[in-house]
């Protein structure tokens, strides 16, 4: 059986050197149970890149991004055992709304030189270093059972 292929986007929202954090512990069967990550998820029917992560950032937050800035892409082959997951990476420093509670777990305004140290996927530490550089990258993370096995990342000129 191929492979299913699923789009979504991630986002991370900055604000006085800190950034916008979810730590993932309200859902039930969650693969990232127990994990920080940005903000994002899976893109609906006939929605684009930037539609998704408007949309998805709102939902999870109740922020409404404004100009969010693409970063890469990133794929993470057979991801939850089977799906090929690829995600279009935005960050957000203009931001309006209220920030409430998230149906996803927790929200934390993290400071920028602790994101490292958070639980975060193993590969989340390889691209989010990458992103503090200016020009577009794409990166591959091959995961197995939870555990990061190889990646690759590369600059776009």
């Amino acid at each position: 059986m191929r492979n299913k292929f699923i789009a979504a986007t991630l986002c991370y929202v900055k604000s006085g050197g800190k950034t916008l954090m979810l730590l993932r512990n309200k859902k039930k069967n969650d693969i990232h149970d127990g994990k920080y990550n940005g903000l994002g998820g899976k893109m609906e029917s006939g929605e684009t890149p930037l539609e998704c992560v408007k949309r998805e950032v709102f939902e999870e937050s109740g922020l409404i991004i404004k100009n969010p800035v693409f970063k890469g892409t990133l794929l993470f082959p057979e991801f939850d055992g089977e799906n090929d997951w690829l995600v279009f990476v935005f960050t957000a420093r203009k931001f309006g709304g209220k920030l409430k509670k998230s149906p996803e777990g927790e929200l934390f305004w993290v400071k920028d030189g602790e994101l490292l140290s958070l639980n975060l996927w193993e590969g989340d530490r390889v691209f989010l270093k990458r992103m503090k550089r200016k020009g577009l990258f794409s990166g591959v993370f091959k995961y197995r059972a939870g555990r990061l096995v190889s990646w690759k990342m590369e600059d776009l000129k």
